[in-house]
């Protein structure tokens, strides 16, 4: 009997035997937050995080970052199983922190067709739209005007 095929994500049209997958795959996706770009590569492993080169504590020394970087395995019960590669772009750290944790959704994804519906629910696949707004001009900042003087 085949090994059986998993769905991968919507814009990729190939699809790997499970055996295949869990073997030697690496895993890409992207992942993206205000101006930050995460690009992400999952392997099956010990559950090693490296973000830039360095360990992802190291990193994002902010607990509270560490664990919203983690909700994607802890929702799914995947933690560690999976050594992630993260190269990460642009914005400042909870940006970045948000671009690693919907890249690192999106692999989980691409990988297991079946946890979609977990990281759908949890919010975890969907893009957050919030940039900043431009400044305009006649204007101090975006929505700020300059100070009021009747004469």
């Amino acid at each position: 009997m085949p090994a059986p095929i998993i769905p991968t994500h919507r814009k990729s049209q190939r699809s790997f035997p499970l055996s295949e997958v869990t073997q030697t795959a690496v895993t890409q996706a992207t992942g993206k937050r205000k101006s930050a770009v995460a690009r992400v590569r999952m392997t099956l492993g010990s559950g090693e995080i490296k973000v830039n080169g360095r360990a992802m504590d190291e990193y994002f020394p902010r607990e509270a970052l560490q664990i919203m970087i983690r909700t994607p395995f802890d929702k799914t019960e995947t933690l560690g199983r999976y050594d992630i590669d993260a190269t990460l772009n642009g914005g400042g750290v909870a940006g970045q922190a948000g671009a690693l944790r919907h890249g690192i959704s999106r692999a989980i994804e691409k990988l297991d067709g079946a946890q979609r519906t977990t990281l759908k629910k949890a919010g975890f696949l969907t893009r957050d739209p919030r940039k900043k707004e431009r400044k305009k001009y006649g204007q101090k900042g975006a929505r700020a005007r300059f100070q009021f003087s009747k004469r």
